[in-house]
């Protein structure tokens, strides 16, 4: 913002803030400025940083629905090679031959 004027351009602005405001005001309405521009910093800093968290809540979220239907049994109910009931009583556990 201030990065685009140059300094005859500051000094135009600063000789009909003399001019307009006087030399007793000048110094309340800069101080009135910045802080503004304190505050208005503040805020933006704490909205970029809520719009940052919220954005990495949303990625943990996708990838916590995305582990949710990898897994469509849970962990405990997936058969295994000794409850298969095709096997019956001849499995290893009842000596069967």
């Amino acid at each position: 913002m201030i990065g685009s004027l140059g300094f005859p351009e500051l000094m135009f602005i600063l000789v009909i803030a003399l001019i307009l405001f006087g030399p007793r005001q000048l110094p309340k309405i800069g101080q009135s400025l910045g802080r503004a521009l304190g505050e208005f910093r503040r805020a933006s800093n704490e909205f970029k940083r809520t719009i940052e968290e919220e954005v990495a809540a949303d990625e943990i979220r996708a990838v916590e629905r995305d582990l949710k239907g990898l897994g469509t049994e849970p962990a405990g109910e997936k058969g295994t090679k000794d409850d298969d009931p095709a096997r019956g009583a001849s499995g290893p556990e009842s000596g069967g031959a």
